[in-house]
């Protein structure tokens, strides 16, 4: 029973269009503006991964609809984004065309099989300096991979953003670069500029249409989109054979990973900045994978959720999932009533698109917040960036959290220790022989060495006592630690008293052999008098025994 409690929160319900009677006209207006702001988006990913506008095209109607139907949040909207096709370009370069469907959807299953497992909250151990460092990294990627068509040339062999870049201005002339540059300055100026005439307008619309009307008027011999289908294809099984499988096991495994993270980061801002309710990490992630899956069979390409267009539908007033729908649905109007004057639209009107969507990722304030903040939080930010732009993306947030976790450990480590106090209260004959040692902070296996070097430097005592109370963090390391420290010092002669170990850290102890290691059950404590009153008696039998 309670599992299918749980298979059908991850499904549609009547609840996710509760306040659509309210909300249509809001929902409809909004659906309408991200359509408009998503069409040269989708053109341009799906020419910038090697897929081909069309692809783009059928991603955004496809995977729109079925991520906003069974999607795990209210306003989110999906399709081709930029990090997307920074993945994705370099599988279709190197396994052809044929791979496409087929990766798609391997992509998706692997998604859809991670909500199914309950796997959504997995992004919230993904540090922030990661995030923005891979953010960063994917917006000078996407920059990079436009410069070809920019300047007119043909992309450069390397594989990576940066090489093919360099590689393809190498190729370019004067005479072959002029008329490209000026119509992707033509984009970027009007992109710039529309919001600041009105925060509504359609910049990257307004910057193509100038900019095709621009080429057309002055018959430019400049490369175009070229021709689209009139109608959506109907949908297809790829042949699938295993070794293409075993061959393209790795970059699905890369695509799932980045189209969860980047869907349920989307989602997770998209919540914090608008009132429609909270997201479902683990339906996010389902509807993502039928998303991809769906845009498998039609021809399309992976999908994620796109933040700067579920940025637009929530500014817009979106309230439900129907405005993605309707977001789709305009897309679809493309298709059937405008293909051919989409398919004259220059592709160095669509690089400036993607130059400037670019730009726009990196937020300068957010950048003097990561720079400005820890030193280890902006090496985890560089370095994350870096990696991200010179091998992989997934590689890159693997790494960042591996620095982010060694930093964050480093820091455990530093505020944690053991530290020789006073005896509380007036000096006693004796007291010189009873040592006091605080734990502090956190005891685990990155702090153990600390511990046993200061207790090996115990010297001149009789009775050790160890308060724990203060101790936050204890794993089976750091017990084992404190046991064997209690077993040396009771071989040397020392009696070991334990006072304050919290309840909570009380069965590991027992566990690991703490308790057992106590020359008497009675050498725990729960009050530090108590403790220090029974480490003075035992100084002074110690004396009264060696007394003639």
């Amino acid at each position: 029973m309670k599992a299918l409690k749980g298979a059908a929160a991850l499904l549609p319900g009547a609840s996710d269009y509760a306040q659509l009677p309210r909300t249509w006209k809001n929902d409809l207006m909004a659906g309408i503006t991200v359509g408009i702001v998503a069409l040269p988006l989708a053109l341009a990913f799906g020419v910038s991964s090697g897929a081909g506008a069309a692809s783009g095209l059928i991603t955004a109607i496809i995977a729109g609809i079925v991520a906003a139907i069974f999607g795990g949040s209210n306003i989110q909207v999906s399709g081709p984004t930029g990090a997307m096709v920074v993945v994705l370009a370099p599988v279709i370069a190197s396994h052809g065309m044929s791979s496409l469907a087929v990766v798609t959807l391997m992509a998706g299953v692997i998604v859809l099989v991670a909500g199914v497992l309950k796997l959504g909250r997995a992004v919230s151990f993904i540090p922030w300096p990661v995030i923005e460092g891979f953010t960063l990294g994917i917006a000078v990627i996407i920059f990079l991979q436009q410069v070809p068509a920019a300047f007119g040339t043909e992309p450069g062999p390397s594989t990576n953003a940066a090489v093919s870049a360099v590689q393809a201005l190498g190729t370019a002339s004067l005479a072959g670069m002029f008329w490209p540059v000026i119509l992707v300055l033509i984009v970027a100026v009007i992109m710039l500029g529309a919001p600041k005439i009105h925060p509504q307008l359609p910049g990257s619309i307004i910057g193509i249409i100038v900019a095709t009307a621009v080429a057309q008027l002055a018959g430019l011999d400049v490369a175009r989109i070229g021709a689209l289908p009139s109608s959506l294809p109907a949908p297809s099984l790829p042949s699938i054979d295993l070794a293409m499988v075993a061959a393209l096991a790795g970059p699905a495994v890369t695509i799932a990973a980045l189209a969860a993270i980047e869907s349920l980061l989307s989602a997770r801002v998209a919540a914090s900045i608008s009132d429609t309710g909270p997201y479902d990490a683990d339906r996010e992630l389902v509807g993502q994978g039928l998303a991809s899956v769906a845009s498998g069979f039609f021809g399309g390409i992976p999908a994620t959720g796109a933040i700067a267009r579920t940025a637009v539908n929530i500014r817009a007033g979106a309230r439900t999932r129907a405005s993605a729908v309707v977001h789709a649905l305009v897309l679809v109007g493309v298709v059937y009533l405008a293909t051919g004057p989409v398919s004259q639209i220059p592709l160095a009107a669509l690089s400036g698109v993607l130059m400037v969507t670019a730009f726009r990722m990196v937020s300068p304030s957010t950048l003097r917040s990561v720079l400005g903040s820890t030193r280890a939080d902006t090496t985890v930010f560089i370095v994350t960036a870096i990696i991200t732009v010179s091998f992989d993306l997934i590689q890159a947030v693997v790494i960042g959290i591996v620095v982010a976790a060694f930093f964050a450990l480093r820091s455990l480590v530093n505020s944690s220790g053991v530290h020789r106090e006073e005896i509380p209260g007036p000096a006693q004959d004796g007291d010189e022989q009873i040592a006091v040692f605080r734990l502090d902070g956190a005891l685990f296996f990155g702090v153990a060495d600390r511990v046993l070097e200061r207790a090996s430097a115990i010297r001149n005592v009789q009775v050790v006592i160890i308060r724990m109370s203060q101790l936050q963090i204890l794993d089976a390391t750091g017990a084992k630690v404190i046991a064997d420290l209690v077993t040396a010092l009771e071989r040397r002669g020392i009696t070991v008293l334990i006072k304050g170990i919290q309840d909570r850290h009380l069965q590991l102890a027992r566990r690991v052999g703490v308790l057992e290691s106590l020359r008497h059950h009675k050498h725990l404590f729960g009050e530090l008098d108590a403790a220090v009153e029974h480490a003075r008696s035992h100084v002074r039998r110690n004396r009264e025994a060696q007394q003639p």
